[in-house]
């Protein structure tokens, strides 16, 4: 049996079991160190497992990783994240659905030190979503507006899923940041624009707050921001002022959140425990996952079958675009029902070497994956976000009116999704300018 069928014949098998709900972190290992053994024989298998396990797990730039972990289960357990969303609201209350305005760049504001999509949901969950039914907002937009601003955790730095995209795909991860903040911005942008936009056409959506705080008050509700602003300062002006690298910027942003928290007073024996533990239960299942990944990047080069795919959807003669919207549409059915990561480093092996041919950056497709990823990420009819999002409301809401709230959100993220693709710029600028 020719070695590209071999390869053919293990994606399917992963295929099925994905279908089957077998754990992606299983269904990696399982398929691809099975192949390895049909290509090479036990021995060798073996040899290449523990070798890919070794390599990856003592890579260097992975150590940013747990410390980004670390620094943002340290922000939230210590409660810093609270006084965000408190000053954005009494700033913003007075807008229409200004406090759905004030939770988008909350969540912005979270996911600049938590980096995960799903804890910002959770999180702002808990503190946005009351305040909005105590001020009589409609359910659908107080559940839908946290459902989709927390997906901007995946896109402005630190972000997991850009740190792993640029290990994977060997790019530098500073500027893969850079062109993660603009289109977190972007995205947060719209958000607020759609909001404002529908309560203006719709008050009985968001009925204005009566509430007058002073500018003193405003101003007095800055105070407790500093220290999150601070940490991502310290983060983002020393990875981009040439300080200090993006893995040496987890180091310094988890030993920054510590000083904080001690400062703030909120460091306690039980912060750090349970901030610990997370971190490293997050950890082993991200590492898992990856090493499941790279054996099925060795399994496809073993077996040529990646040359041969990359070789059959080329010869189609494809345009860019046109790659870039089959590639989207591909990526957004995925993340339905396969969580962002497993989802990207599912598909990774195959699709680089792709994209690496027909000449797309990838610095800008790291970027557009996250967020084709973080789509996916609210649409049915897993939508993973929308399930947070009903475990933090229980009966309060149901999940019909949380998934229709969430229909304005996704009109806003395919006009960037749009917008990206005819000005690709949005993206690449900022990278393009900076220091190498």
């Amino acid at each position: 049996m020719a070695f590209e069928t071999i390869g053919l014949m293990c994606i399917a098998v992963l295929v099925v079991l994905l279908l089957l709900r077998v754990p992606i972190a299983i269904s990696l290992g399982l398929v691809s160190f099975g192949g390895i053994w049909i290509l090479l024989g036990l021995g060798p298998a073996w040899g290449i497992v523990l070798a890919v396990t070794y390599n990856f797990a003592a890579s260097w730039t992975l150590s940013a990783i747990p410390m980004f972990l670390m620094m943002g289960y340290l922000c939230y357990h210590a409660g810093l994240t609270r006084g965000v969303f408190d000053a954005s609201r009494l700033w913003l209350e007075r807008l229409p659905g200004g406090v759905a305005v004030a939770s988008v760049f909350a969540c912005a504001g979270f996911a600049s030190v938590t980096g995960s999509s799903i804890a910002c949901a959770a999180a702002m969950g808990k503190i946005a979503i009351p305040e909005m039914i105590r001020y009589k907002y409609a359910p659908s937009l107080a559940t839908g507006v946290i459902a989709a601003a927390g997906t901007l955790g995946a896109l402005i730095p630190p972000s997991i899923l850009l740190i792993l995209f640029g290990i994977f795909a060997e790019v530098n991860i500073g500027k893969l940041f850079l062109g993660g903040i603009a289109v977190g911005l972007l995205t947060a942008v719209s958000y607020a624009l759609m909001i404002i936009i529908r309560v203006s056409l719709n008050p009985s959506l968001a009925p204005a707050i009566v509430e007058n705080h002073s500018f003193t008050e405003k101003l007095a509700a800055l105070r407790p921001t500093w220290p999150l602003g601070t940490i991502v300062i310290i983060i983002l002006g020393g990875m981009f002022g040439g300080i200090f690298t993006a893995t040496e910027a987890g180091a310094i942003g988890a030993a920054a959140a510590m000083l904080a928290t001690l400062y703030n007073g909120t460091l306690t024996w039980n912060v750090v425990y349970r901030s610990a533990v997370e971190t490293l239960t997050a950890t082993g299942s991200l590492f898992i996952i990856a090493i499941g990944a790279n054996l099925l990047t060795r399994l496809l080069s073993l077996s040529g079958t990646g040359n041969m795919l990359t070789s059959s959807i080329l010869g189609v003669q494809a345009d860019p675009v046109l790659l870039l919207i089959g590639l989207a549409i591909v990526y957004i059915i995925l993340g339905m029902f396969l969580e962002p990561l497993g989802a990207m480093l599912l598909t990774l092996p195959v699709f680089l070497p792709i994209l690496n041919e027909a000449g797309i950056s990838l610095i800008f497709f790291g970027v557009f994956l996250a967020k084709l990823l973080e789509i996916g990420m609210i649409t049915p009819p897993i939508g993973i976000n929308v399930f947070v999002i009903k475990g933090v409301v229980g009966k309060l809401v149901s999940l019909t009116e949380i998934f229709r709230g969430i229909i304005w959100f996704l009109i806003a993220d395919f006009v960037v999704i749009a917008l990206i693709i005819a000005f690709p710029a949005i993206i690449t600028f900022l990278p393009s300018i900076a220091l190498d």
